[in-house]
């Protein structure tokens, strides 16, 4: 009887070990994204920087300076601030001038007061927009190329002149 004992100890042992639906969806939950948030009731006054993705679901008033980083305003989100970031999604209000490097993305729910500079601009029906747009026609990243090429030519220009 020990043994058949030792038996089903091993045996119940291995089943959670062989289960690999047990273990995945604690593994995807807790595998941390680099995103700070900011809760619905939060206030912050005055400057965040960084470079992780950052969630804002209260309220901001000041300066939010994240240029290598995703912005998400979410739909309990107020901010009265000027933001300079890499992508913007907005759903909640915003008051200020808006500078992004790739996108800006106003969702339905979301409300937009001040200038917007971007690369690429979404904004979908029942979004409120109230301010000027500028859409460049690269992003930073492709303008930086272009002095590269200009020392080339220089050459070409002097060979031409002697």
């Amino acid at each position: 009887m020990l043994q058949s004992s030792e038996n089903t100890l091993s045996l119940k042992s291995a089943i959670p070990a062989s289960n690999p639906n047990a273990y995945h969806p604690i593994k995807n939950v807790t595998a941390p994204v680099d995103q700070a948030t900011i809760g619905r009731t939060l206030v912050i006054k005055g400057e965040i920087t960084g470079s992780e993705a950052l969630y804002i679901d209260g309220r901001v008033e000041g300066k939010i300076i994240m240029p290598e980083s995703r912005v998400t305003i979410g739909r309990n989100g107020k901010v009265d601030a000027s933001i300079q970031a890499r992508e913007l999604v907005i759903m909640g209000k915003v008051n200020g001038n808006i500078e992004c490097t790739d996108r800006v993305d106003i969702r339905a729910e979301g409300a937009v007061s001040g200038d917007i500079s971007t690369a690429r601009i979404t904004v979908e029906d029942g979004a409120a927009l109230k301010g000027g747009i500028q859409v460049h026609a690269e992003p930073v990243k492709h303008q930086q190329a272009q002095p590269q090429a200009k020392p080339a030519e220089q050459p070409k220009a002097l060979a031409a002149h002697a």
